[in-house]
């Protein structure tokens, strides 16, 4: 039995495969700029130079707008712990180090369009949105299962195409023009990520298939998205999952299923013994997973069907 690559060699093998998708992004990759996806002329002065301080009437997004882009804006705040995490598992030279940085810087553009967005639209709590920063970049974001290249980029194709997934559902949630437009921008910039990363793991699979597929599923079965240490996680994600913006289904078939089809998973006839048992391990998880699914929805369903009955009778 062949003995697995190192991190190194994986790393240098890999390089040829980083410089020509690095290269890729760069000629695909459009310039934009967030001052031009902020409405200015919505802003005004806080008590603290004269003006008025946030009253939650200002607000014209839904709750569940104001917790899809809370939960988003937190989770890109967490930028530095990524940087940190990818650059451990990836090199600070040649095309591994340009990525990390271009990523790094793209990926923190986000965040200053969002805050800016809800900042002057006074879309949610600023006093409550810094304390919330505060505290979940103190906290930070760890993912000690993540040591090693091979889950690195694993993950990271499944965060970026979810995060791609949640902007894009966030903007239709909010009920605005200016708020869906500078989302789809942010979507976009998500989708060049996770080409990156996917077809870096697409090469990784030829490279060393039973490595690679070993890392596929330990990710895939133990997901989670990076925001999940973060103040309020739960509530804002159960209403972003009630109505539609991200859910286990949405995983499931807008996410998972795209980038294993991508990889051709249960096409590949280059696995090893180890290689079959990981990729016997994910078919019963997607099974499982799947019927989750499915009992998750017909529960939501009632749960909404509910809900439209109490206003009937509430307007009746």
């Amino acid at each position: 039995m062949p003995a697995d690559l190192t991190q190194l060699q994986l790393l240098t093998e890999l390089e040829p495969t980083a410089e020509k998708e690095l290269n890729r992004h760069l000629s695909l990759a459009r310039e934009w700029h967030p001052h031009d996806y902020v409405p200015w002329d919505k802003g005004r002065n806080f008590a603290a130079m004269g003006g008025e301080d946030w009253d939650p009437e200002q607000s014209q997004l839904s709750e569940v707008a104001k917790a899809a882009m809370t939960l988003n804006l937190l989770t890109e705040d967490n930028l530095p712990s990524y940087h940190r995490e990818i650059t451990e598992y990836f090199s600070p030279d040649g095309a591994w180090g340009t990525w990390v940085g271009r990523w790094t810087a793209e990926e923190n553009r986000h965040a200053i369009v969002m805050r800016d967005y809800l900042v002057v639209t006074r879309g949610v709590d600023p006093v409550a949105l810094e304390n919330d920063r505060m505290t979940n970049m103190t906290k930070g974001a760890h993912s000690d299962d993540l040591n090693g290249l091979l889950r690195g980029v694993a993950y990271v194709t499944v965060q970026e195409l979810g995060t791609r997934v949640s902007h894009r559902n966030t903007g239709k949630a909010c009920n605005d023009p200016l708020a869906d437009k500078m989302l789809q921008r942010i979507a976009a910039d998500e989708n060049l990520h996770m080409i990156f990363y996917r077809n870096i793991c697409a090469a990784a699979l030829d490279l060393a298939p039973d490595q690679a597929m070993e890392a596929i599923t330990s990710v895939l079965t133990n997901f989670a998205m990076p925001g999940i240490g973060m103040p309020n996680f739960r509530r804002m994600s159960l209403l972003m999952a009630k109505y539609g913006v991200y859910d286990i289904r949405q995983h499931l078939d807008d996410v998972v299923w795209p980038v294993m089809r991508k990889w051709g998973i249960f096409d590949r006839t280059d696995f090893g013994a180890r290689g079959e048992k990981s990729r016997e391990e994910l078919a019963a998880w997607l099974e499982q997973t799947d019927k989750e699914a499915t009992r998750f929805e017909e529960q939501r369903d009632r749960f909404l069907a509910r809900e439209a009955a109490k206003r009937e009778r509430v307007d009746a």
